[in-house]
């Protein structure tokens, strides 16, 4: 008896006499024990939820991992937001914002990547400027920073809720990463200031090194 007689009676033993063809007799078993009678046809619920049936934690439930990344680092908050951000912006952190008007693009609402400007807490005279790196919720921000604890040290994760009765980040506190737990001062927010240059600095801009090319060109010597 040859290997088809062979399987052919295997089937008709196992109650499979329905065997017609070559083709017939090719198809896996499998395919059928495959088939899950508990799954329906259409698509799942999971797939046709909106995502605004999805419910974000409360803020209080966020665990922090703010830490100093670097204790020697030296370096005051401006030339940290600058290097961090791309904003090049100059001089004392309560001179940003102002510098800030008429050359870059500006927001009353963090961004990611964007630059907060902080008011001191005493004095208009003291401020200070940190990175956005995440939003966590609408009243609830993750920042990088230099130099918050006075010391040069970088801080990395750090974050920063808004506590002003509007909700529109006037009002901010700051988490403290030695203690572990929210400050207890309330700092005057500016704005946020993004990487995107105004129209009209772009036009500066372009007048500016348009005016280089021409001044070089002049300037060129002929040589021979």
């Amino acid at each position: 008896m040859d290997s088809r007689a062979l399987l052919l009676a295997a089937a008709t033993i196992a109650g499979f006499t329905g065997v017609t063809s070559d083709a017939d007799a090719l198809t896996p078993l499998s395919m059928d024990l495959a088939v899950d009678p508990a799954v329906t046809e259409g698509s799942s619920v999971h797939a046709t939820m909106a995502p605004s049936d999805f419910t974000p934690p409360p803020d209080d439930a966020y665990e922090p991992t703010a830490r100093v990344s670097n204790w020697r680092s030296r370096l005051q908050c401006v030339p940290f937001a600058r290097r961090e951000s791309g904003v090049q912006i100059f001089g004392n952190a309560n001179t940003w914002w102002q510098q800030a008007r008429d050359r870059y693009e500006t927001t009353a609402e963090p961004e990611e990547g964007s630059v907060m400007v902080l008011r001191g807490y005493a004095t208009a005279n003291r401020g200070h400027v940190a990175v956005v790196r995440e939003i966590v919720s609408p009243r609830l921000i993750i920042v990088d920073h230099s130099n918050w604890l006075n010391g040069g040290e970088i801080t990395r994760d750090v974050p920063i809720r808004d506590v002003s009765e509007a909700g529109d980040w006037s009002q901010v506190q700051v988490w403290h990463v030695p203690g572990r737990h929210w400050g207890g001062r309330t700092y005057q927010v500016q704005g946020f200031i993004l990487n995107v240059l105004t129209e009209a600095q772009q036009q500066i801009d372009a007048e500016r090194a348009a005016a280089g090319m021409q001044l070089v060109s002049a300037e060129a010597v002929p040589v021979g």
